[in-house]
């Protein structure tokens, strides 16, 4: 009565594979190494901003978060962060409010 279930799909994998005779651990460790060698042809990208591009940038905005900074240049956050904050360093802008990771800053003329 209860026997018409069908069986999940990992299931009938294992059943499919044992009756072929297949080794799973084989398979999996071929899996492993063809993603492996994907993962190694990955390009490290590293995208700066520069700092007249950077100043321009700043000038048009109001608020200065770091957000909206990423969101206006096109880039990563972390990139974002580095720039204003070496821009803070150099004298450039200021911390004027915000909270935790949510900082506003004033450009300084």
């Amino acid at each position: 009565m209860g026997d018409n279930k069908q069986k999940s799909v990992g299931s009938s994998d294992k059943v499919n594979n044992n009756a072929q005779g297949g080794d799973t651990k084989a398979s999996k460790k071929e899996d492993i190494k063809k993603t492996g060698a994907k993962q190694q042809q990955r390009q490290k990208l590293s995208v700066f901003v520069e700092e007249s591009q950077g100043v321009k940038l700043l000038q048009s905005m109001k608020a200065i978060t770091i957000q909206g900074f990423a969101r206006s240049a096109g880039v990563k956050i972390s990139i974002a962060n580095s720039f204003i904050r070496s821009a803070e360093s150099k004298g450039i802008v200021r911390n004027v409010g915000g909270y935790s990771g949510h900082r506003v800053y004033e450009l300084i003329r």
